[in-house]
């Protein structure tokens, strides 16, 4: 593949990683570290399917920094979740300091379950710890059939809307909803103006990142993204950036019991414990019409969207979800793209547990 032109004129080349490959080295590592095979491979399996969407800011390259959580003694591997019913409908999963992929695939499945029933789900999850990219439980929920809506705090990084420190985490919003022949709809935005996860990737492979994604220590637009990470993120839409997170943080973890306002621990940060909150709900499709009816709606709706006129300089209308769809597509008969220095990175984890590093396809 021919190099790709990076920040500051370097060219930087990619190497490609199969996704089955990205997953056997996960477990590997994973289990390495203490992590009891069936949670590496729900783990293994939500990291790789980041890649394979393209949201590689959550994908493989995020296990050394839960790994090194795990060596300080801030992330329990052996962590099993625990699941309580509240209601028939309503259940909390303490994760108690669990991974969050752990947590959240069983109260997503629980969600589910209870929603083929009585149609609908809702489970709280509380100290738990980052689960990455919110759309693999979307995913989760559409392999069941299910709508979905979910929801996560995060660490602080985004300053309330007026205000000029870190309060607020970039916590994303996604949901999900199923369709007949057009491809589904999965939503999963973070209320900033980029995620956070997208400067961390920046600052891994040196490139600069645009001007208007954060702002410094001293308040100033930065394209360094060592200095954003210093500084704040910046909300998207202003005020209503800025109260999508507070809404992330009433449902996550105010009500959750877990970490809210500002108290939960950076997923980088291994001085304590994260304790996550996250809200998830499934709903049954078919509870007001019929199931085939509902997936005809959404692809007339799925039509109307793609097929609207088209604003100047636009080839192609997008139904939310549906480039990292075509992104997975291309990307599971072409391989994961890593560059040399992630590749790097994930062998030295490798190394460091006494597995077999990463295999590379070329």
């Amino acid at each position: 593949m021919p190099p790709t032109m990076a920040g500051e004129g370097e060219e930087v080349a990619y190497h490609h990683v199969s996704a089955a490959d990205a997953v056997a080295y996960a477990e590997r590592v994973l289990v390495a570290n203490s992590v009891p095979a069936p949670n590496a491979a729900i783990i293994a399996h939500c990291l790789v399917a980041a890649d394979l969407r393209g949201v590689d800011t959550h994908g493989i390259n995020r296990l050394p920094s839960y790994i090194s959580r795990i060596r300080q003694g801030v992330l329990n591997p052996t962590a099993q979740p625990t699941l309580h019913s509240i209601t028939p409908v309503v259940a909390q999963v303490d994760a108690h300091n669990a991974f969050g992929f752990v947590a959240a695939h069983m109260a997503m499945s629980h969600a589910c379950t209870v929603a083929e029933t009585y149609g609908i789900g809702m489970v709280s999850v509380k100290h738990s710890n980052h689960f990455g990219m919110s759309a693999w439980l979307c995913q989760q929920a559409l392999d069941a059939g299910m709508m979905s809506l979910v929801f996560t705090n995060s660490s602080p990084a985004l300053p309330v809307w007026g205000g000029r420190s870190k309060l607020m985490g970039v916590s994303p919003i996604a949901c999900g909803a199923p369709a007949g022949e057009a491809r589904a709809f999965i939503l999963d935005m973070a209320p900033s103006v980029a995620a956070r996860g997208k400067i961390y990737k920046a600052q891994r492979r040196g490139e600069k990142i645009p001007w208007d994604w954060a702002l410094d220590a001293e308040g100033r637009p930065t394209d360094d993204p060592t200095a954003a990470l210093e500084g704040v993120m910046l909300p998207m839409g202003g005020p209503k950036g800025s109260a999508l997170s507070i809404m992330m943080d009433v449902f996550s973890g105010a009500l959750s019991g877990s970490a809210f306002a500002g108290h939960v621990t950076n997923p980088y940060d291994a001085s304590k414990p994260a304790d996550v909150g996250h809200f998830l709900v499934a709903v049954k499709p078919d509870l007001f019409m019929g199931l085939e009816e509902f997936k005809q709606r959404m692809d007339y709706l799925y039509q109307r969207v793609v097929g609207s006129e088209k604003m100047a300089g636009v080839d192609r209308i997008y139904f939310p979800g549906e480039i990292e769809q075509l992104t997975e597509e291309k990307r599971v008969v072409e391989g994961i793209p890593l560059v040399r220095a992630e590749i790097a990175m994930l062998d030295l984890e490798a190394e460091r547990a006494g597995v077999e590093g990463i295999r590379v396809l070329d």
